[in-house]
């Protein structure tokens, strides 16, 4: 054979490869999509379960996988399962942070579902602006913050703390001592709360706070004990509660000699503690277990089907749920479970939640929702005594400040804590000073 010959059957083998090659890689771009459209949709879930907020975000968590259960049930979402990626944030906002950066940019979620204390979530609130992720934050809080980079299905100031000040006033006295753990939720919730009380003729006689997780209480008991409240409002968070409550007890103070208006307990803090200790107290929420609508008889009834009968649902744990199906709405509707997608379609979004219809506000992306009052039963339910009849405007910055000065109010608690969002923890007696 020729070397013409040979050079010729070498091209043209040449060309056969090369095409067969290209062949192989363009069959397999085309088939990407449909591979990436078979994997499933990755959502973060965020909380503590375990440490000194456990008592609280386990069930929150318990919430948001139920709901992740019940899309999956359903068929999924955009014919893909939606699977759950579950960080234990341990009580501790630089574990909540790490974490959240790694479900952002290691997990690759659609979104993450989580945090309680207003100290962790503005702990990780930079890490979602910065890396234009999505974050779905289930609790009560103090307001004065309205991120693109979070949806918030808990309730603004004027959404419990405000409406439960006029209705204390109202019917249960107008002296109030102000209790809660010190980071800054409490601080900002008994600013909100002093203004307020005084604007409306009553008195604030006593403040005090303990550190998250403490069981120590006496000091504050005392001071209890001396300024004479007519009403304690308490903004205490995570097992604190109850090492606070059973000191109540312990020093003879009850439902009846001074009745405590809690911001952070519902039936799983009640069921914690005990009913019979908190038997008479009342709470500001958005929701009660005891609601009755056909939605949270459904809701109730599913969940105690999946964990068990004895267990309650909350507050925090119906927003976090709600949370899921509002995301999965926006996501549905946008067809992309990218949160640059979807973030627009998650404005506006509104469906009847267990404890009635709630929707996403588009210029705040806070929840209209309806505001309660309860006071706790033998059985560790709440007897609904007020509601607002309707869903309320989210206000997240109360109007009685300009919000510049809220803002410098945030700041210099910031600044006083060397930069962090709670109180410095006291040293142990065997490192203070003599």
């Amino acid at each position: 054979m020729s070397d013409y010959g040979q050079r010729r059957r070498n091209f043209v083998g040449a060309v056969l490869l090369a095409m067969l090659s290209w062949a192989a890689i363009y069959t397999a771009i085309a088939a990407w999509p449909n591979q990436s459209r078979n994997k499933p949709i990755k959502v973060g879930v965020l909380h503590s379960l375990s440490g000194t907020m456990a008592v609280s975000e386990r069930t929150v968590a318990d919430a948001t996988l139920y709901a992740i259960e019940d899309i999956n049930r359903h068929g999924g979402l955009l014919g893909r399962k939606v699977e759950a990626v579950v960080v234990d944030g341990r009580s501790d906002w630089g574990v909540f942070a790490s974490a959240a950066e790694r479900l952002i940019t290691q997990d690759k979620v659609s979104a993450v579902f989580g945090c309680w204390t207003s100290a962790c979530r503005k702990t990780v609130k930079p890490i979602f602006e910065r890396r234009d992720a999505v974050l779905f934050y289930p609790v009560q809080y103090e307001g004065l913050e309205q991120s693109p980079n979070i949806v918030y299905t808990g309730a603004a100031p004027n959404q419990q703390i405000i409406p439960a000040i006029k209705w204390t006033l109202d019917h249960l006295g107008r002296r109030l001592f102000l209790v809660g753990s010190d980071y800054v939720f409490p601080r900002t919730a008994n600013k909100i709360i002093t203004a307020q009380t005084t604007a409306l003729q009553g008195q604030v006689v006593g403040e005090a706070y303990a550190p998250l997780g403490s069981q120590d209480f006496a000091a504050i008991i005392a001071a209890i004990q001396a300024s004479k409240p007519e009403v304690i409002f308490n903004t205490i968070n995570g097992d604190s509660n109850v090492g606070f409550f059973k000191a109540l007890r312990a020093a003879g103070i009850t439902p009846h000699d001074i009745p405590v208006m809690s911001f952070s307990i519902a039936e799983s803090e009640v069921k914690a503690i005990g009913p019979a200790t908190l038997e008479g107290d009342y709470a500001a929420r958005n929701y009660f277990q005891s609601v009755d609508t056909p939605e949270n008889r459904a809701f109730v009834s599913g969940y105690r089907d999946r964990y068990g009968p004895a267990t309650v649902t909350t507050a925090p744990m119906e927003a976090a749920y709600f949370g899921v199906m509002l995301w999965a709405r926006a996501v549905e509707e946008a067809g992309s479970p990218d949160f640059r997608d979807f973030r627009s379609t998650i404005k506006g979004q509104s469906m009847a939640a267990p404890g009635g219809t709630v929707t996403i506000d588009p210029l705040t992306q806070h929840t209209w929702k309806t505001v309660r009052i309860g006071r706790v039963q033998k059985d560790g339910n709440f007897q609904i005594l007020w509601d607002s009849q309707r869903p309320v405007r989210p206000v997240p910055f109360p109007s009685f400040l300009p919000k510049a000065d809220w803002l410098q109010f945030l700041d210099s608690l910031y600044r006083g804590w060397n930069g962090n969002w709670q109180a410095p923890l006291p040293l142990p007696a065997a490192e203070r000073q003599p």
